[in-house]
């Protein structure tokens, strides 16, 4: 019976072996696709797509690299992504903390508000918003941070909202206790309780700005603040596509986001266990 079972066992973990290596090599063929077709010519591009290049040449990075005014591009995607991370970190993390803690009818409508704002496609109004913020002068870099703001926050504070409630309301009373004040209580004692859940939102948002390419087409005009997916679409003109350099370009604005990932691996396996057990 035991080895019965130890051989189900082992040929289910073969199985699920070559399930997991055959959705790898699809999750990872578009990569490939991307980084062979960065190295080749534009002609031989469209005469195979699939083959190594004959000639390994970083020709298409160097013109991608002048052409988008790589740093320039790279500081402007960083400040605005960095920014608006920090910034909606702080004001999610202190709203979900109040609403939890203050348990009234308005707390909890305004809760469901910003879960019910989730629903909302960015689509339906982003004409009205861009209009809105085009009288107010915000169509800059500052405008389009509010902007993110204002879109990231609901399911920021919907996750932090799901975390504050596994801190036990006890800590907030001996910090009351001890002559604390409210920001004080936060900041110094439920705020570093949130670390998991912080990296989580951090991740998620980080992801979602920096590839954003439709709200900063709308909002930023001038090229010396344009992002660094604004400055890859310039690659794809009305009558030509230059799909070589284009590549080359999209291989340049995915580094930072690896770079990022495998620096914040390690927090990001911690930050997944700690809200696995919350």
């Amino acid at each position: 019976m035991e080895k019965t079972t130890s051989k189900g066992f082992k040929s289910s973990n073969i199985a699920n072996g070559i399930v997991g290596v055959i959705l790898g090599l699809l999750f990872l063929s578009p990569f490939y696709v991307i980084l062979i077709n960065s190295f080749k010519t534009k002609k031989e591009l469209f005469e195979d797509t699939l083959s190594f290049p004959k000639v390994w040449s970083f020709a298409n990075y160097k013109e991608a690299f002048k052409q988008l005014d790589f740093f320039r591009a790279l500081g402007n995607s960083l400040f605005i992504t960095v920014t608006s991370i920090i910034v909606i970190i702080v004001f999610s993390s202190m709203a979900a903390w109040m609403l939890e803690r203050t348990k009234t009818k308005t707390s909890t409508f305004i809760f469901y508000l910003f879960v019910s704002s989730m629903l909302v496609p960015f689509q339906s109004v982003m004409l009205p918003l861009v209009r809105l913020m085009g009288k107010l002068r915000l169509l800059n870099m500052g405008g389009i941070i509010f902007m993110y703001l204002g879109f990231g926050a609901a399911m920021s504070i919907f996750l932090y909202h799901g975390f504050v409630k596994g801190i036990p309301k006890e800590l907030d009373e001996a910090a009351m206790i001890d002559g604390c004040t409210k920001f004080q209580t936060f900041w110094h004692i439920i705020f570093p309780l949130l670390k998991p859940i912080t990296i989580t939102v951090a991740i998620l948002n980080t992801v979602w700005i920096w590839n954003d390419f439709l709200l900063p087409s709308l909002v930023i005009n001038k090229p010396s603040t344009q992002t660094i997916p604004l400055k890859t679409f310039f690659f794809f003109g009305q009558y030509t596509k230059q799909w070589h350099l284009a590549l080359a370009g999209l291989v340049l604005t995915i580094i930072p986001v690896i770079i990022f990932y495998f620096s914040a691996q390690k927090h990001i396996i911690k930050s997944i266990a700690a809200g696995s057990i919350k």
